[in-house]
């Protein structure tokens, strides 16, 4: 489901403090049902869904990020001289010394993202491009009902005037083709984690 901006901004995250200069995209409560000390199960299944009893995305979802690489591969968007720590400084540069000096958090099988700093109940990761600097932002939140769930969070920095008009341009396909198949996959992967937790 997806939440207004102060589901995040109102949290006292520690990432306000890292990244002013990043704009808020998105804001979505992911289906991850649990309790207070389940935040390693969803970073878990997020980072390595295939070893974590996750369900493998949709054909969709396939399908739409094999074209952006296969874009991005032609218009050299993703080349290494654009990525993180070449085109822009990490924000692991920002980090204070207690989350340098803590633990980055799991890393990525397939997804280019690189871990930044990870706390009890917050864990950003981040990529860039030729188009953006983006950061995921991963938190494990009171529901509300005595319960936990996940909430992620999606920040960006635009690369000038492409970038901006590339992330207007993507908007829809993200709204209407990507989130609610990468929803789904979740779901369905916490409830085979859940299952396989049961069964042992």
């Amino acid at each position: 489901m997806r939440l207004p901006m102060s589901a995040h901004t109102s949290h006292p995250w520690r990432i306000h403090d890292l990244a002013p200069d990043y704009t808020v995209e998105d804001v979505w409560a992911l289906p991850t049902p649990g309790g207070p000390d389940e935040f390693p199960r969803l970073l878990a299944m997020l980072t390595a869904p295939d070893r974590e009893n996750g369900a493998p995305p949709s054909l969709v979802y396939r399908a739409l990020f094999a074209i952006r690489w296969k874009l991005g591969a032609l218009l050299g968007w993703d080349r290494d001289d654009a990525g993180v720590g070449a085109r822009v400084p990490s924000l692991r540069d920002r980090l204070p010394d207690d989350l340098r000096d803590g633990p980055r958090g799991p890393e990525f099988d397939s997804v280019p993202f690189q871990p930044v700093f990870l706390t009890d109940d917050e864990w950003v990761a981040e990529m860039a491009n030729r188009t953006v600097h983006a950061l995921m932002h991963i938190g494990w939140v009171a529901d509300g009902s005595g319960g936990y769930r996940g909430q992620m969070a999606v920040m960006v920095k635009p690369n000038g005037v492409f970038g901006r008009a590339y992330m207007a341009a993507i908007l829809p396909f993200r709204y209407l083709l990507v989130y609610p198949p990468l929803m789904r996959m979740f779901e369905r992967g916490w409830q085979r984690g859940g299952e396989a937790r049961i069964a042992d």
